[in-house]
Parts: C-alpha cells; sequence; structure tokens
C-alpha cells in the first residue's frame, strides 16, 4: 500500500509468571463480580501434536466441552489446527503477551497508568456491523480480538481487564463474549472487572498518578473517557499518547511475529499469482479483487488487510484506487496492491502486469525503470539504513530515468506530480506500522518495511502521449536481518521475463514467441 510522504519527527510490579501451558477455561460465575488471579494451575502433558483432538477434532475433555465458547474467541481446545495449548492467538504464547506488558512497563515513567481500549464496534446500518477489527495496541498487550473491552496497566495495579457485563441477549443474537473469568484465566490479567465498574474503580486507580497514557483513536468511544478523573487529569495536560510507546515495541518483530508475517506475505503472493494466471482470461477489475480474495481466503487469511487496488490501463495512475468497476482493454497494464491479515499480521505487495501477457515497448521501458529502482533499493536493506535514505536513492534514480525517457523536464516539482509518495513504510499488525516512529531512525534486525517505487502518469498531461495514462508500482516487503535483509515477497515474480512466462503458460505459447 502506497505510502504518504509524511515528515515524522520522532522497583518494577510484574505479572505472575505463568505455566504457557495453564489455560483453565472456567464457567462465567454470575455472583462474581471481580477475580483475582492464582497462581495454582494445571498443565497438560500433551503435545499439540499429539493430542486426542487433532484423532477427533469434536473430542474436548468432558470438563471443557461446555466451555469452548467460553472465551469468545478461538483456542486449543476449540481450534486445535490453528492453536498450541501455549497460545493466546495463533502462534503467539502467553508469555510473549506478557513479555510485552512487562515491556511497556519498563518504558511507561513510573508513576503512570495506561489506559487501552479495544476498537468500536462500527456500524453499516442501524442493526448491521461492519466487520470488526481490534485496535492493533489493545490486540498487541491483551491478546484479546473481541469489542467492548478496557486494559489498564501499571505498576501498582498490574495487568487488570474491565469487560463487557454478559447479556444474555445479545448472547443469543451474536454469541458468546469473555467476562472476567476468561480475561483472568486466558487472557493472564493480575485482575478482572465487568465494565459497568469502571466509574468506581477506575478514580481510585488513577489517583496518584503522574501521567496518564491512552489511546485517543479508541477514547471517545470508551467508558473511561467521560469519568471525571479522566477529564481532569486530560485538563492539566496529564493525558498522552500510548502509541509513542507501543509503536517502539511494536516496531522490531519477535521470532513469533516473524513467522507469522512470513505466512502472510507467501499467502498474499500465490494468492496474486493465482490472480494473475485469471487475468488472462477475465480481465476485469471486480474479478481480479473476488479472485485474489478468495484466494487470501482459502489459504486461512481471516481478511484483505485493505481494499485491494486493481487499477487497469489509466486507473493505475491513481495511487489508492478503490473503485475496482472497469473492464482492462487489450494492451492495458493492470496495476494490483493487495495483501491479507493473518492472526493480527498483515501482509503488503504490489505487482504490475499485461493481462495479454505482453509489454508494449513503451511499457517495457518504464516497467524496466521501476524494477531497477525496485531491485537497487532492497540491496539498501540493511541494519543501520533508513527508509528516508533508501527514498533520497530512489528519488535521484526515477528523476535520471524519467528525464531520460523525456516524461519530465528535470524539475522536482515535475517529479512529485507523478509520485508523491514515500519509497516504503514499516508493516506489521497495521499497514502503515508504527507509524508514529520517524523514517530517519535507524534500521534494525526484526524490522519489516516495505520498498515500492512507483509512478503515476495522468491521463492528461505534459508527458510523451505514449506513457499518459500509465501507473506502474513494484511493491515488495523486506525483513532487516543481522546480516543484511530477506525479501519476504520474492517467490511473487517481477522481472519481465518472468512475468511473461507465467503469463503464457495456459496459452500454449513459448514466452521466447511473446514479443
Amino acid at each position: 500500500m502506497a505510502a504518504r510522504w509524511l515528515r515524522l519527527t520522532s522497583s518494577t510490579f510484574r505479572p505472575l509468571s505463568l505455566s504457557p501451558l495453564s489455560l483453565r477455561l472456567l464457567p462465567s460465575s454470575p455472583s462474581s463480580s471481580s477475580r483475582c488471579f492464582s497462581s495454582s494451575s494445571s498443565s497438560s502433558s500433551h503435545s499439540p501434536h499429539s493430542t486426542p483432538a487433532q484423532e477427533d477434532s469434536s473430542y474436548a475433555p468432558p470438563s471443557s466441552r461446555n466451555l469452548l465458547d467460553h472465551v469468545g474467541q478461538p483456542t486449543s481446545l476449540s481450534h486445535p489446527e490453528l492453536m498450541s495449548p501455549a497460545d493466546i492467538t495463533p502462534g503467539i504464547t502467553a508469555q510473549e503477551y506478557i513479555h510485552r506488558r512487562n515491556s511497556l512497563l519498563d518504558q511507561l515513567p513510573p508513576g503512570s497508568v495506561a489506559i487501552v481500549a479495544s476498537a468500536p464496534v462500527k456500524m453499516m446500518t442501524d442493526v448491521v456491523p461492519y466487520t470488526f477489527r481490534q485496535d492493533a495496541d489493545y490486540l498487541y498487550l491483551t491478546g484479546c480480538i473481541q469489542p467492548g473491552g478496557v486494559a489498564l496497566l501499571s505498576h501498582h495495579s498490574g495487568f487488570c481487564m474491565f469487560m463487557p457485563d454478559p447479556d444474555p441477549h445479545e448472547i443469543v443474537w451474536q454469541g458468546q463474549v469473555a467476562g472476567v473469568d476468561a480475561a483472568i484465566d486466558f487472557f493472564k490479567a493480575d485482575k478482572a472487572f465487568p465494565l459497568s465498574m469502571m466509574t468506581k474503580l477506575v478514580p481510585e486507580m488513577l489517583k496518584g498518578a503522574t501521567g496518564v497514557f491512552h489511546n485517543p483513536k479508541t477514547a471517545a468511544t470508551s467508558p473511561y473517557f467521560k469519568l471525571e478523573a479522566f477529564q481532569k487529569a486530560l485538563a492539566n495536560y496529564q493525558v498522552k499518547d500510548i502509541s509513542t510507546y507501543t509503536h517502539k515495541l511494536r516496531w522490531i518483530k519477535s521470532p513469533s511475529e516473524i513467522r507469522l508475517m512470513r505466512e502472510s506475505a507467501s499467502i498474499a503472493c500465490q494468492s496474486l499469482i493465482q490472480t494473475m494466471l485469471h487475468s488472462r482470461t477475465y480481465p476485469d477489475e471486480s474479478k481480479l479483487a473476488a479472485k485474489v480474495e478468495f484466494e487470501c481466503k482459502m489459504r486461512g487469511a481471516q481478511r484483505m488487510a485493505f481494499n485491494p487496488v486493481v487499477g487497469g490501463g489509466a486507473n493505475g495512475s491513481t495511487i489508492h484506487y478503490s473503485r475496482n468497476d472497469k473492464k482492462i482493454r487489450e494492451g492495458e497494464l493492470v496495476l494490483m496492491d493487495i495483501g491479507c491479515e493473518l492472526h493480527g499480521y498483515l501482509s503488503d505487495l504490489t505487482r504490475t502486469w499485461p493481462p495479454s501477457g505482453k509489454f508494449n515497448p513503451y511499457q517495457e521501458e518504464l516497467y524496466s525503470l521501476i524494477l531497477e529502482t525496485n531491485n537497487e533499493c532492497v540491496k539498501l536493506c540493511k541494519p543501520g539504513a533508513s527508509i528516508r535514505e533508501m527514498h533520497n536513492y530512489s528519488v535521484k534514480m526515477l528523476m535520471k530515468g524519467l528525464k531520460e525517457l523525456g516524461i519530465i523536464k528535470g524539475e522536482m516539482s515535475s517529479y512529485h506530480q507523478l509520485n508523491p509518495t514515500s519509497i516504503g513504510h514499516y508493516l506489521g499488525m497495521d499497514v502503515h506500522d508504527s507509524a508514529l516512529l520517524s523514517t530517519d531512525r535507524p534500521l534494525q534486525p526484526g524490522v519489516i518495511i516495505t520498498i515500492e517505487p512507483g509512478v503515476y502518469i495522468p491521463p492528461s498531461c505534459d508527458a510523451p502521449d505514449r506513457y499518459c495514462g500509465m501507473g506502474i508500482r513494484i511493491e515488495d516487503e523486506v525483513l532487516i536481518t543481522e546480516t543484511g535483509h530477506e525479501v519476504l515477497t520474492a517467490s511473487m515474480p517481477k522481472e519481465i521475463t518472468h512475468l511473461k512466462t507465467l503469463l503464457n503458460m495456459s496459452s500454449g505459447k513459448p514466452a521466447d514467441d511473446v514479443p
């Protein structure tokens, strides 16, 4: 997803250490208004590869069979094909979530309180919600993918979760959701309370706080925002954006996160290859958008990372084109920018190709310039480099090439009209991940970025007519490693000869015979 070019500025309480296998799923107690966690827990001796559940997907221990929906999201009991008993979300263990919260506590100033609310449910109509997607910071710290909760973290109070009050009417329509028992037993909160108790408890928790950190994006719809204690802190300039800290934590991916992002990238690559093959027979923007979404979900993705950009012909010159409603004409290029989400982690890649299977000479020379810029900028990816340095390098390359092709005269303003985007952005739980961090920041091992040079020439412009109405972008995901980099989208063809071979596989015509 093309990045806008922005100038960005750049003795501790610990929750109890728990056995990652201790996932006690206890039934909610209507009479219990809160619970505090006990360190005693049971452990399973079965590995995720030898459980009876894998032999019989309907199997659950008798004591747990009626508890599969207690948590309101996948668990190792309800989804043994996805999760091990150690996981809170697929691939991410309880211990990793605890480590994340400890890391945040280590960074917060002494006496601070962090409050992070879940994302709100957005409605399409009065009774029809849009598909829910959790706020990345709330998910990163809690592992809870459900709406309605609020997490509070401090050295004094530990990790507290306020969970939605049970509503029998809503359960009939929407299904079971996590309550206070699930907050402690599954999400490993130190304390848990019904959301209705926020009015009474949060003012006490904020008393004496030297600073309050929260997520402004989710605050307005959360009940804590209207509390007098919070509003008083806000009026006294004690409230700050917690993203200053969480974006730093999320910037460097753990080995578990990298595994998920590799898989997400692999799903996107495989799906786009199938869509590319499909484009020869069905050169239609809407059909290609539907095809890539189908392929991603068939391979395990929960949703698309964003509405696919499928720009045929001149539509490819609109950077974030989203209508996807036009038939692609013979001889035109199509630009597809797509990504999918796998258990909270996103992929993002772009390819441009001719569905007909052949480039005309002008398309090929402009495509070659973008491809060379992509390859050279990928080579620059290593610890210590920065996105800003790569961007500046790409601008020099593209300006030189566009001048040689006669597309621009050489003025910087002319270049920015044809490419107002950055060479890339950070990628992770959000498409533009860790957005508060400066692109001047020296890259470190574990950071994942995109490299996506492009040119977007509108139908009416001062460029030679043969180039007008042409949009080309080539985007890859790159993981920074100790020794350099790893291209996570390397399996997706981008060389002209490879694209020709792929597109003409089903035609029975050798690639060498294609002009």
